[in-house]
Order: structure tokens, then C-alpha cells, then sequence
């Protein structure tokens, strides 16, 4: 304000003395006042130069603060996609080598289970033959009493050919069933099998899981459970239950699934994998205070696990601590 005020009384001033110059002398006081006042426009003027001069010195200062926060900006948000992207890719990692492991503890059910009939096979040959050979021996023995009793008609005295091969009908018996052979006093009750083996059943069951035919490989593992509800491949049947029950969005019946595996098999090698799937589950299920505590529980229970590092990975991205807060 003052600076548009001060040349306008200036002016004013001038043009005063001016009009009266002719009519009166002018005095040494109105000179001088002039002089100040060309001294206080000057001042001004040169005031107003420099407030202008600082001013864009401000803007330019404003201008690159400016640039700078915009591109702090832009560095803040391609770092978090690049961090968010490694997440991702560290995440996906992750469940790949999950999936390796999970498939490789089936490829050891499957080969253990193997070995275990082929010892089964191997035990009841072995069995044949011991009931063979002591069935061959018996008959032998009584061969061999028959010929040297006297006042039998064959007690003539025998030749060395007769002795040494005595009649072939004696040593070796017509031929029989399995349980003919057996030694007398033995008699042993096999019950029929029921239905296929365990590990037919189960084998037939992975495989239509493997090829996504889900409908077959439900009712094949439910066959499994029903026929044979204790056995441990009961518990990796009711695991993929609730992996197809997962697959196809019914997060209510795969966490009932993974509770089976939790509640009756506790020495099954699925207990790591049902707590994790359980656990997000429960997070699409909107239940995330049961979901975090199944993701603890299995840190917890499994702290070196793959699955173990995948809990982890998710509470971290939720913002929660491993451990709960105190």
C-alpha cells in the first residue's frame, strides 16, 4: 500500500510547486523536501526491485522442492512395486517348493507302501516254502521207516539203487491245495480281503487328483476312508478332500477336511500342509483371528517347515507379528 501512496504525494507535491513556482520563490525547505522525496522514491523503487528479486529466488526455490518430492515420490512408489513384485515372486517360490515337497511325501507314501506288500509277498512265499520243505521231509521220513520195518512185503533186502532212490510216489505227494499242505495239527483261517488293498486304492485316487479329475478322486478317497478308516492313507485322503473342497471354493468343508487330518492323524507327514491351507481357509472364510492363530500354531509345531515360512510370509503381509503381543 505504501508503495503506490508515497509516488502518488510525490507527485502531488511536484505539481504543487510547479504551479506555484512563478507566483512565489522557491524556498530552501521545498527543495530539500523534494530531494527526500525523490531519495524515499528511489528507496522504494529500489526496494521493490529487491522484494522482486527475492521473490523469484523463492519461486525457484519452491520449483525444484517441488521436483524433488515428485520425483522422491515416484522413486517411493517403483520401489514398492519392485519390493511388492519380489514379494510375489518370493512368494510363489515358495509355494512351488511346497507343491515339490508335498509330491515327494506322496512318492514316499506310495513307495513305502509298495514295500510294504512286497514284504508281505516276500513273507508268505517264504512261509510256502518252509510248509513245503517240511511236508517234503515228513513224507521222506516216512518212506524211508516204511521200507526198513520187517515182516512187511517189501522187506526184502534192498540194493544201494533202491536205498538211495527210494519210489518217487513216497517222496513227493499228489499235488494239493495250499492248506493240504501245511503240517498236520496247523490249520490256519485267512479271512477274504474285503476289497482292494489300501494302497491300489489310494494309489488310483492320487493319480485322478494329479490328472484334476476331482468328482473321481473324491468318491476313490472317500472309498479309501470308509474301507479302511484307520489306516494312515485315511489321512492324506481326508488332506485332499479338503484340497479339492479348497480348489473349488468351499472353505467350510475343506477346513472340517483339514480338522480330520488335524484330530485323528497326528503322525501324518499332511499335518504342516492342512495347517496352512486351514489357515487361509479361515481368511477367506472372513475368520482372520482363527486364521492367524492356525498360522501360529503351525509355526509354532513346525518352526523349520516350508509351510512354516509361507505362514510366515502371510502374517507379514497382514502386518501382524509371528508371536502375539503381550
Amino acid at each position: 500500500m505504501h508503495t503506490v501512496r508515497i509516488p502518488r504525494v510525490a507527485a502531488a507535491l511536484l505539481f504543487l510547486s510547479s504551479i506555484s513556482a512563478p507566483a512565489f520563490p522557491v524556498s530552501k525547505d521545498m527543495v530539500q523536501l523534494q530531494t527526500q522525496m525523490q531519495q524515499l522514491q528511489d528507496a522504494v523503487a529500489r526496494l521493490q526491485q529487491s522484494n522482486d528479486e527475492r521473490m523469484g529466488v523463492l519461486k525457484d526455490l519452491v520449483q525444484g522442492s517441488a521436483d524433488s518430492v515428485n520425483r522422491l515420490s515416484t522413486n517411493m512408489d517403483a520401489l514398492q512395486k519392485q519390493l511388492a513384485a519380489q514379494q510375489a515372486a518370493e512368494g510363489a517360490k515358495v509355494d512351488q517348493v511346497s507343491g515339490q515337497v508335498q509330491a515327494l511325501n506322496d512318492s514316499l507314501d506310495e513307495l513305502k507302501a509298495r514295500m510294504g506288500r512286497l514284504e508281505k509277498v516276500l513273507a508268505e512265499v517264504q512261509s510256502q516254502q518252509g510248509a513245503i520243505s517240511a511236508a517234503t521231509q515228513g513224507t521222506s521220513q516216512t518212506a524211508v521207516q516204511s521200507t526198513a520195518q520187517p515182516g512187511t512185503p517189501s522187506s526184502a533186502p534192498l540194493t544201494p539203487s533202491a536205498t538211495v532212490f527210494p519210489d518217487s510216489s513216497a517222496i513227493a505227494p499228489p499235488a494239493a491245495s495250499p492248506a493240504a499242505r501245511k503240517p498236520a495239527g496247523k490249520t490256519s483261517a485267512v479271512p477274504a480281503p474285503v476289497g482292494p488293498p489300501a494302497e491300489e486304492l489310494y494309489r488310483a485316487a492320487y493319480s485322478d487328483y494329479m490328472a484334476a479329475r476331482y468328482p473321481i478322486a473324491s468318491s476313490e478317497f472317500e472309498d479309501v476312508i470308509k474301507t479302511y478308516p484307520d489306516h494312515s492313507l485315511s489321512g492324506n485322503s481326508f488332506y485332499y478332500l479338503g484340497e479339492i473342497d479348497f480348489r473349488a471354493g468351499k472353505y467350510a468343508s475343506a477346513v472340517k477336511n483339514y480338522d480330520k487330518v488335524l484330530e485323528q492323524f497326528p503322525d501324518s507327514n499332511k499335518i504342516p500342509a492342512a495347517h496352512l491351507h486351514k489357515g487361509q481357509a479361515l481368511l477367506a472364510l472372513k475368520e482372520s483371528d482363527a486364521g492367524v492363530r492356525e498360522f501360529r500354531a503351525l509355526i509354532q509345531r513346525f518352526p523349520t517347515s516350508p509351510e512354516a515360512t509361507q505362514a510366515r510370509s502371510k502374517l507379514s503381509g497382514m502386518g501382524l507379528p509371528v508371536k502375539p503381543r503381550a
